[in-house]
């Protein structure tokens, strides 16, 4: 009898954004005279950018020709794309990254999931949390996680580092040797951001114990504050232990597009071998490369009209955030990132529960967020909003939840 891939019988019901989505529907099936208003799911609102648009109609007016046809492209994604990468991301704030150490993909989610392919399964695998559960769960089905405990809400083979308000929602350097360390900055779900000094210590630790930290940088667009770091690259040493994951998803409005990279460092090895190489192997077997026009839509970002594009998108999320942040610290909630995020993670009132707490909006306010105990036991107790949704639908959220409580 064909056997199948047991640990995905271990995975805990189902994934956490699908079940926030399940309830929602489930409730507006039973309601249809309610106006449900959105803030649990990170998707973007406004459309692409001009500049993103134009760029791709003009890529498929070359597709009809066959002067500009393009079949296959490069698994590694398109030069002109990887040049712009290396240039505005990384060259522009003094960090020297060549473009055949960037990966042009179809999602920071995929590649945070895929990047476990060329790693061994007996690696001590540390995660945040709270943490976004795609870093759990795809280390769960390759069988690093171990056995699941509902009663802990945790993995017997993960090491978990708590990130709670006694410690400003930033992990602590683990105790012991760990190998795979997933770190998220700005985090989702908690919206914290890492300083230098706080990177610098994680980049001693992963050089001096051979670990190779996983950073999720998806949402680094959104930092405000000038002396917090965009990249783990800006930390010195941070080539030969790190490998980062970036996206235009939240950026520029790719959720709907696809369109992200990672950033293999060709002086990061293990195992006497090049982890650019490997991933590079990897890709070229499993992976077609991403769409010719979605990548001369994500060039378009980089030119001064897509920039400015972009940085006005970014500023009408932001005061979204600044909307949600105020009005439920008005209200008597305490509320935590927003400020280099577009995540706001708001403690439940009065010890209520994660789910509680979501069901009670849903049902009284008609607003939908994403409990804070899907993302891992230090999640419980609070609650995530995002600032992805309409100007005056988030108004409306606001003035809904202050209304209930």
């Amino acid at each position: 009898m064909t056997k199948i891939n047991e640990n995905y019988l271990k995975l805990p019901g189902s994934y956490l954004f699908s079940e926030v989505n399940r309830r929602a529907a489930a409730y507006a099936q039973a309601n249809p005279d309610k106006k449900l208003i959105k803030l649990g799911i990170g998707d973007v609102t406004l459309p692409l950018p001009a500049a993103v648009t134009a760029a791709m109609h003009a890529a498929v007016d070359e597709m009809a020709t066959a002067q500009g046809f393009h079949g296959y492209g490069p698994e590694q994604g398109y030069d002109f794309l990887r040049e712009a990468i290396a240039q505005h991301d990384y060259r522009a704030r003094g960090v020297d990254i060549d473009p055949s150490e960037i990966f042009v993909s179809d999602g920071a989610k995929s590649d945070c999931g895929n990047i476990g392919d060329i790693f061994g399964l007996d690696n001590v695998v540390a995660v945040c949390d709270p943490v976004y559960p795609v870093y759990v769960d795809t280390n769960a089905m390759a069988g690093r996680a171990g056995e699941y405990s509902e009663a802990s809400g945790m993995w017997s083979k993960l090491h978990y580092m708590p990130c709670t308000a006694e410690n400003g929602f930033s992990p602590a350097i683990p105790d012991k040797k760990v190998d795979l360390i997933y770190l998220c900055f700005p985090n989702n779900p908690t919206g914290a951001v890492a300083t230098r000094a706080q990177l610098e210590a994680w980049v001693e630790y992963a050089n001096r114990n051979g670990s190779v930290i996983l950073y999720d940088s998806a949402y680094e667009a959104f930092i405000t504050q000038e002396d917090i770091p965009h990249s783990i690259f800006e930390i010195e040493g941070a080539k030969t232990c790190a490998i980062e994951f970036r996206s235009f998803s939240k950026t520029a409005g790719f959720t709907g597009t696809r369109c992200a990279y990672t950033v293999v460092p060709k002086a990061l090895e293990r195992g006497g071998a090049s982890l650019n190489f490997l991933w590079n192997r990897r890709q070229c077997t499993k992976f077609n490369g991403v769409p010719y026009v979605v990548q001369r839509g994500a060039e378009a970002v980089y030119s001064p009209e897509g920039a400015a594009q972009v940085k006005e998108n970014l500023a009408y999320y932001q005061n979204n955030a600044k909307v949600i942040f105020q009005g439920l610290q008005s209200a008597g909630l305490t509320v935590s990132g927003g400020i280099n995020s577009p995540y706001i993670w708001c403690q439940t009132p009065d010890g209520m529960g994660s789910w509680e707490f979501y069901d009670l909006l849903l049902s009284r306010a008609n607003v939908v967020t994403t409990p804070g105990a899907g993302f891992g036991p230090s999640g419980e107790g609070y609650i995530r909003l995002t600032a992805f949704g309409g100007a005056e639908a988030t108004a409306e959220a606001v003035a809904r939840i202050k209304a209930v409580l």
